[in-house]
């Protein structure tokens, strides 16, 4: 029983380590060369003109979480489409319900105009 415990720390150990080793290790071996010009701000390689901190709505936000949902909602629904002839009754109400609580998530969002443009 012990020998199980031991393998899952020493798999923990190095699940630790493996990431943490390459940024220890850059901090050591990275060229540090600091010019006024590369730490200069830039978009697609022209000098930008004005504020570079531009503060975006609310509502692109919600927009895009929405859509998201809706996205996932379409991963989560086709391999259901396409094994509905072989799923059991119980299957299929799961998944009509799933439908449903999202049809319903699409209806508020629509009356709280979360997908309307202003």
């Amino acid at each position: 029983m012990l020998d199980h415990w031991i393998f899952i720390g020493i798999f923990i150990a190095i699940a630790a380590v493996f990431p943490l080793l390459p940024i220890v290790l850059a901090r050591f071996v990275a060229p540090r060369k600091p010019n006024p010009i590369k730490l200069d701000t830039y978009e697609c390689g022209m000098e930008t003109v004005g504020d570079t901190w531009v503060q975006f709505k609310v509502q692109y936000y919600i927009y895009a979480l929405v859509f998201l949902v809706f996205d996932i909602e379409t991963a989560f629904l086709f391999p259901w489409a396409v094994a509905f002839d072989a799923l059991p009754l119980f299957a299929v109400l799961e998944g009509v319900l799933f439908i449903l609580i999202l049809a319903g998530c699409l209806l508020y969002c629509w009356g709280k105009g979360a997908l309307e443009w202003s």
